[in-house]
C-alpha cells in the first residue's frame, strides 16, 4: 500500500476505545451522526473499509455508499444486511460485503426464548395486573413438551435449539433454504414447510429477509399453523404479512411474541399494539451488554485479516459477481 494510496477505515466505535486495531490503516470514527446531520469524518473516496453504523435508519447506513469509490469491504454489526443489498449498485465491483456472524446469536437468541417464555405463561398479563395490584392466578401454558419449529436454521435459530433443550421440549424441526444435516439432526428445505407446520405449537422466525422470505408468513402459511399456535418473530418484520397476522390474532387462533414489525418503527394507532395474544418488544434482540465486546473482537479479527491479506469471515456477497 502505497503512502498516497487510501487507508480510511471508518468505525462506528471510537477506535481508541477498541484494543488491538493493527496498525497500518487510518481509523476514522463515524458512528451516523446525529439525526438529519451529514458529516463525514473524511473524505469518503479515501475509505476503504467501512463498517456500518449501528441502530441507524438505512438511510443513514448507506448515505456514503456511493462516494465510497475505493472501498474494497462493507462490514455490518448485525447478522441481517437487507439494508445494505437494497443499495448495492451504489457501489464498485469487487466490494465484499460481511456480515457480524457470531455478534448477535446469544443475545437474539435469549430474546426468542424470553419472548416465547412470556407469551406462553402470560406474563403480560401479570405484569398489568401488578399495576392495577391485582392478584391473578390462572393456568397457562408451558413450554415443556411442546413442539418447536425454527424457520431460518443458521447461526442464530441454531442457538435458539441450543437454548431450547434444557427446557424439554417435545421436539424441534428445523427449516432452511436447503435440506442439510446437522449435529442436532436434519434441516428441512422450505418447500417442507407445508407439512411442518400444522405439527407447531410454537414457530420461531429466525430467518434473513431476502426476496424469498419477504411476505413468506402470509395467509396461506399462518392458516396452516394449528389452533392456539405461538408465531415468534426476532428476524425481520417483513417476513410476515401484517394484515394476514392480524386477522388470525384478532380471530383469538394465533398468538404471537413480535421483535421486529412491519411498519417498523410500529406507529402510534397500528392495530397491532392493541390486538388481543401479541406481545411486542421494540427491536432489541441485539443491542445488549453482550454486543459492544463481541463487535470489537469481530472488528479486530477482519481488520488484522483485511491487512494481511487473508480471507475475510462471513462473506455474504462480492459486487460484481455472477451470484449477486
Amino acid at each position: 500500500m502505497s503512502i498516497d494510496a487510501p487507508r480510511d477505515v471508518w468505525l462506528p466505535i471510537p477506535p481508541d476505545e477498541i484494543d488491538g486495531l493493527p496498525a497500518g490503516l487510518d481509523y476514522l470514527f463515524w458512528d451516523g451522526g446525529e439525526e438529519g446531520e451529514q458529516t463525514y469524518p473524511g473524505d469518503p473516496a479515501r475509505c476503504v473499509f467501512y463498517v456500518v453504523p449501528y441502530m441507524k435508519r438505512q438511510q443513514v447506513k448507506v448515505g456514503p455508499l456511493r462516494e465510497m469509490r475505493n472501498v474494497q469491504v462493507v462490514q455490518t454489526l448485525t447478522a441481517g444486511v437487507d439494508d445494505i443489498t437494497a443499495r448495492l449498485s451504489d457501489l464498485p465491483p469487487g466490494v465484499r460485503l460481511c456480515n457480524a456472524r457470531g455478534v448477535h446469536e446469544a443475545s437474539t437468541a435469549e430474546l426468542a426464548l424470553a419472548l416465547t417464555l412470556a407469551a406462553l405463561r402470560g406474563i403480560p398479563g401479570f405484569v398489568r395486573a401488578q399495576d392495577r395490584q391485582e392478584w391473578r392466578g390462572g393456568f397457562h401454558e408451558a413450554l415443556a413438551d411442546k413442539n418447536v419449529l425454527i424457520v431460518g436454521y443458521g447461526a442464530i435459530g441454531a442457538a435458539v435449539e441450543d437454548r431450547l433443550v434444557p427446557f424439554e421440549v417435545a421436539r424441534v424441526a428445523r427449516v432452511a433454504r436447503s435440506q442439510r444435516t446437522t449435529a442436532r439432526g436434519l434441516v428441512h428445505p422450505f418447500t417442507e414447510l407445508p407439512a411442518l407446520l400444522p405439527e407447531a405449537d410454537v414457530v420461531v422466525l429466525t430467518t434473513p429477509l431476502t426476496d424469498t422470505t419477504r411476505g413468506m408468513v402470509d395467509g396461506p402459511f399462518l392458516a396452516r399453523m394449528k389452533d392456539g399456535a405461538l408465531l415468534v418473530n426476532v428476524a425481520r418484520g417483513p417476513v410476515v404479512d401484517t394484515k394476514a397476522l392480524l386477522a388470525e390474532v384478532e380471530s383469538g387462533r394465533l398468538t404471537a411474541a413480535l421483535d421486529v414489525t412491519d411498519p417498523e418503527p410500529l406507529p402510534q394507532g397500528h392495530p397491532l399494539w392493541q390486538a388481543p395474544g401479541v406481545l411486542i418488544s421494540p427491536h432489541v434482540g441485539g443491542p445488549t451488554s453482550a454486543f459492544l465486546p463481541r463487535a470489537k473482537r469481530l472488528l479486530v479479527d477482519q481488520l488484522g485479516r483485511y491487512l494481511n491479506h487473508e480471507p475475510l469471515r462471513h462473506v455474504i456477497l462480492t459486487t460484481g459477481t455472477a451470484d449477486v
